[in-house]
């Protein structure tokens, strides 16, 4: 496994050892004592799936403590921009965001910690992206920013006018507004 350092720290890019033949390939896409000797001990307890069609944008979603999460996301069909805020007041980075198209076929994963928020938009015909969480879902620890907030300014890799966004993620606040408590 390799990892790289990304524009924020904590936000880390990760892309697995391929084992490859004739037959096709292998890979760990985790491994808790490999993550461990990385310096990232992290203890996942839920696993996450979506299915998207092309023009999806989901988020940007995040949770609150004690239900704050550390994500592992990948995609396992198709292609995504992925896309991490920095929710975290004393960081120096606090209201950058970071942005990195995951497919099927790099295979690259991003670790997003507690303290951003997190959303995706769908670049493929269709994408299923498969993300790993250290805490529970919790409904009332929820949170979110407007996927077009201007003051974020985001380029998710589509024109927003065509973006297929749920009822809930359209009434999101802006990030001035969001309640996070990081």
């Amino acid at each position: 496994m390799n990892t790289e350092q990304t524009s924020i720290p904590d936000l880390i890019l990760l892309t697995p050892t391929l084992f490859e033949d004739e037959r096709g390939y292998f890979f760990e896409s985790y491994n808790k004592s490999k993550f461990d000797r990385l310096g990232i001990p992290i203890d996942f307890v839920q696993d996450n799936q979506s299915f998207s069609k092309r023009g999806t944008l989901r988020g940007l979603h995040y949770q609150n403590a004690p239900f704050a999460q550390t994500k592992l996301v990948r995609v396992l069909q198709g292609e995504i921009m992925d896309v991490a805020v920095d929710l975290r007041k004393d960081s120096n980075t606090f209201g950058k965001h970071f942005g990195i198209v995951l497919s099927a076929e790099n295979k690259k994963q991003l670790l997003v910690p507690q303290g951003f928020a997190h959303g995706f938009s769908v670049l493929s015909e269709t994408a299923v992206v498969s993300y790993k969480c250290d805490q529970y879902y919790n409904k009332q620890s929820e949170g979110g920013i407007r996927f077009d907030d201007t003051t974020l300014n985001i380029d998710w890799g589509m024109d927003l006018k065509e973006a297929i966004v749920s009822e809930k993620d359209m009434i999101l606040p802006d990030f001035a507004s969001c309640n996070s408590q990081f």
